[in-house]
């Protein structure tokens, strides 16, 4: 059964909906935590510390904050795995170019399969920029706030993240929507209402996650 629903087209739609969705919450959820860097050093440093001890003494050191990595890992695999299927699907099924050209999609439309690879690669730099610090020159484990402070008091880290955070405003945009459709949520009544949240949900999480960047250019945070 569960071959026969991910073979099919909408069982696919369906994977990309859900992993979206959970990537969606994790990223409000970050949103929300890089935004304490406003608070100072102190309390930056406390909350990256508390993420490594949430659930103690019942889980281990660490072992909720690697159950979130965990999910979130299988969430963007099935979600990129599945974008790519469904992508070469329509190609096959379509192998010659319309007669006609199809009605002017939106921006975010158009760009979102380009999108995804944007946001695929800054992740893997992100990791190795604030987690591993390998391509990280001075990155001290255990001080979050300076290594932000440090990332972004360089162009190529404010470029490389604003840039990225672009895109995954018009993901989300296009996405929310896609995914509502996908799970029966949408109908004629409620289109428009749920446009309007994918364009607010949007426009937060790009904003707040480009403030901290700004933050740091303007020595509001420093």
């Amino acid at each position: 059964m569960v071959r026969t629903v991910w073979d099919s087209t909408l069982g696919k739609k369906t994977v990309m909906a859900v992993s979206g969705l959970i990537m969606l919450l994790y990223l409000i959820v970050h949103m929300i935590g890089n935004l304490k860097i406003f608070f100072g050093a102190g309390e930056f440093d406390h909350y990256a510390h508390w993420l490594r001890t949430v659930g103690e003494p019942f889980m281990h050191y660490e072992w909720t904050l690697w159950l979130v990595r965990v999910v979130l890992v299988a969430a963007v695999v099935a979600h990129a795995v599945s974008a790519y299927q469904l992508s070469r699907r329509d190609i096959r099924a379509r192998p010659n170019k319309y007669v006609h050209k199809k009605p002017r999609a939106s921006y975010a439309t158009r760009t979102m399969r380009w999108g995804g690879v944007i946001l695929g690669l800054f992740i893997v730099w992100h990791i190795l920029d604030l987690t591993t610090g390998t391509v990280h020159p001075g990155f001290r484990p255990g001080h979050p706030y300076q290594d932000v402070v440090d990332t972004f008091s360089t162009w190529y880290g404010n470029v490389i993240y604003i840039v990225a955070m672009l895109a995954l405003g018009l993901h989300v945009r296009h996405g929310f929507w896609s995914a509502a459709q996908t799970l029966g949520a949408g109908s004629r009544s409620r289109d428009r209402a749920l446009k309007t949240v994918a364009d607010i949900l949007a426009l937060l999480l790009t904003a707040g996650f480009i403030a901290v960047p700004v933050g740091v250019m303007t020595g509001v945070v420093s």
